[in-house]
């Protein structure tokens, strides 16, 4: 699956695909817009890729001084809120390969 694909699974379909990761399930709910699903998923995987999604959520909620911890747990630069979409994509592109 490429990320294009599950963006699009995001916004036509009731239920991420079975075949998905939790790491792209968390994927799937940030595009879906469920916030909470997205992390009650993220928040359960204790990897640098985990750390890495609930930087992106906490950016998303705008809790930036939590969103930077998580970019340093996870040992990424930092990212702004313009750069949502942007780092969606790059989390997809890692976590799909």
């Amino acid at each position: 699956m490429t990320p294009a694909q599950l963006r699009a699974s995001a916004q036509a379909d009731l239920q991420p695909p079975r075949e998905l990761s939790r790491e792209a399930q968390s994927l799937w709910f940030i595009k879906k817009g469920d916030w909470e699903a997205a992390h009650n998923i993220a928040q359960d995987i204790e990897t640098p890729i985990g750390s890495w999604l609930h930087a992106l959520l906490h950016l998303i909620e705008g809790d930036l001084g939590n969103a930077r911890y998580w970019f340093a747990e996870a040992g990424r630069p930092v990212k702004k809120q313009t750069q949502i979409d942007a780092l969606w994509d790059e989390i997809a592109e890692e976590v799909l390969n």
